[in-house]
């Protein structure tokens, strides 16, 4: 059944929306299906569809408060597991048979587990369910989890050919109707509790919270690293220097770790999804830098560990970086596209802030956060000389307005994520 956003709103009650049937092979659910509902507000997730669609069972992977488990239980899971819940996990460490025994008696078509990162070795039971006789083509799970670095690197089961992998991020500005508040975004971020919320006190509380949160329930728990106060030393430096090139003896040396323990404690990042990697774009003949950058996943989230929620002039540059790498990749997950994305610099000091590469198209962006000249606009178009097969030259600026100069597109970025397909 090919399924359609207005097909799905028919009728509004609370948080709940109208009845849908939903053909799955042989079996139809039917689902109480609604949105990420905060606040009286309702945003619909452009991922829900995809996952709606999916003749597979799902792993959705993210950092924690994107709205996985909102995105999950809207569906309306016969059956939901909880592994963040103490006593669910403890229940189902301590019996093997635990989750085949509270399926034989609820019988579910859907089935939700949630934080699976806790109990990776549970997929392997899930693999025997799916492949059951019994089960087979008759129930379907959705998996979700705020840390990949236990199933990388514990060579967890991932199902292969029986699960699809998505990832959700922040609210994108496809989401949000491409009206997405700019001004909020560079101060607060686009998480979907915290943007929709109107008390700005409460946001910057919300905020201020998660690194304790995150350091306590994601490394803490999760035993990712037994120097726990090296890490949140090292987390500090890492925000502060979030988006410029890494200098790996710096920042060790500013967290008083030691060079190798700072990489690890970089993968930690990376592995938990907290910040995205962002290699140089070596496709050229020209001597180019080699070092990695490294973007939080959320500007919001960022400003809380620096506990400073100020889009000030000194910063507006750097926050505005940061929202426009952290939107095009929302986008690209809300839609399960692939993406590629770097940055350029020569040793020379010639650079372009990104090259996204998204299907069989390549941008070469520049964000700007004041007036655009036609010199800068000419500038970028110098990369015609290093790499020609790119199809769009973007300046992306906080004036609300699009003009083109010197082949150079000038727009802002609800205009420029809408114009690409994101």
């Amino acid at each position: 059944m090919n399924l359609t956003f207005s097909s799905l709103f028919k009728k509004k009650s609370g948080l709940i929306l109208d009845l849908v049937q939903i053909s799955h092979k042989d079996a139809i659910w039917t689902l109480n299906v609604h949105f990420a509902c905060y606040y009286g507000h309702m945003i619909p997730r452009l991922l829900l569809k995809t996952i709606l669609d999916s003749p597979k069972s799902v792993l959705l992977l993210g950092p924690r408060q994107v709205g996985k488990s909102t995105l999950a239980l809207s569906l309306k899971p016969d059956l939901h597991i909880n592994l963040n819940n103490d006593k669910t996990f403890l229940d189902f460490k301590s019996n093997p048979s635990e989750l085949i025994e509270q399926i034989g008696a609820v019988k579910p078509r859907l089935v939700f587990i949630d934080e699976i990162q806790r109990h990776p070795t549970l997929l392997n039971t899930i693999q025997t369910v799916l492949d059951s006789a019994e089960q087979k083509g008759k129930i379907k799970f959705i998996i979700t989890g705020s840390s990949a670095r236990k199933l990388k690197r514990g060579n967890a089961n991932l199902l292969p050919g029986r699960i699809f992998a998505y990832e959700l991020g922040p609210l994108s500005a496809a989401e949000l109707e491409y009206k997405l508040d700019i001004a909020k975004a560079l101060e607060l971020g686009s998480l979907p509790e915290v943007y929709l919320l109107e008390n700005r006190n409460f946001a910057e509380k919300l905020l201020s919270t998660y690194s304790g949160v995150y350091l306590k329930e994601e490394i803490q728990a999760e035993a990712l690293t037994r120097n726990l106060e090296g890490f949140s030393r090292f987390i500090m430096a890492a925000a502060s220097s979030s988006g410029q090139v890494l200098d790996f003896s710096k920042i060790a040396k500013q967290a008083k770790v030691d060079r190798k323990v700072c990489s690890r404690f970089y993968e930690i990042l990376d592995d938990t999804l907290i910040a995205n990697r962002v290699e140089v774009f070596d496709k050229t003949t020209s001597e180019v830098k080699k070092r990695p950058k490294y973007y939080f996943f959320d500007v919001g989230v960022l400003n809380g560990l620096l506990n400073n929620f100020k889009a000030s002039d000194d910063r507006k540059g750097y926050l505005f970086e940061h929202v426009v790498l952290n939107q095009v990749l929302a986008s690209a997950k809300a839609r399960d596209l692939n993406i590629k994305y770097y940055y350029f610099r020569t040793r020379s000091g010639y650079e372009v802030d990104f090259i996204f590469q998204i299907k069989d198209k390549t941008y070469a962006v520049e964000v700007k956060s004041g007036n655009v000249t036609k010199a800068e606009a000419d500038n970028l178009l110098k990369f015609k000389n290093i790499y020609k097969e790119i199809h769009g030259f973007y300046i992306i600026t906080l004036e609300n307005v699009k003009r083109n100069v010197s082949d150079v597109v000038v727009c802002d970025l609800n205009t420029f994520l809408k114009e690409i397909g994101l």
